[in-house]
């Protein structure tokens, strides 16, 4: 991943601080809570990740430590990540950087699956291994890249 510009650290620091806040406001509001099932698939050496979102949801996700691949199978999402925000349509393929975490707005109900590579089977053990609650864990992130470079 390329070194960013102080213009770019800026806009980073100043999304992350955005989520987090958009975040805090929501915990403060457990009367608008939804659950949301995830369904899991496993295949050898790889684990997918499927949510459905209803209409007019937001929802903020983990910090994803590694680089992989989304499906938006179907549906319209406003996403803000550190690095800016996008409308995205579906069906779409896109690949999520590390050191993402999302705002994510539905404006139609949405099907979004996430892939990681992983031998491992445990639902709960994956989210542990490829994403952090937030951004006070960098550190974890930083030594899961460096595994990575090596």
């Amino acid at each position: 991943m390329r070194a960013l510009t102080l213009r770019e650290q800026k806009v980073r620091d100043s999304n992350r601080e955005g989520i987090a806040e958009i975040q805090r406001l929501m915990l403060q509001m457990p009367e608008h809570h939804i659950t949301m099932e995830p369904v899991h698939r496993f295949s050898e050496g790889l684990y997918a990740r499927e949510l459905t979102l209803p209409a007019g949801s937001t929802v903020v996700g983990r910090i994803h430590k590694h680089a992989h691949l989304n499906v938006l199978l179907k549906g319209h999402v406003t996403v803000t990540t550190p690095y800016g925000t996008e409308d995205i349509h579906g069906p779409c393929i896109f690949e999520s950087q590390p050191d993402t975490k999302r705002a994510v707005y539905t404006h139609e109900e949405t099907t979004w699956i996430t892939f990681h590579p992983t031998q491992e089977t445990d639902a709960e053990q994956i989210v542990e291994d490829v994403t952090l609650p937030d951004y006070s864990d960098n550190l974890a992130l930083d030594s899961s890249e460096a595994k990575e470079s090596s």
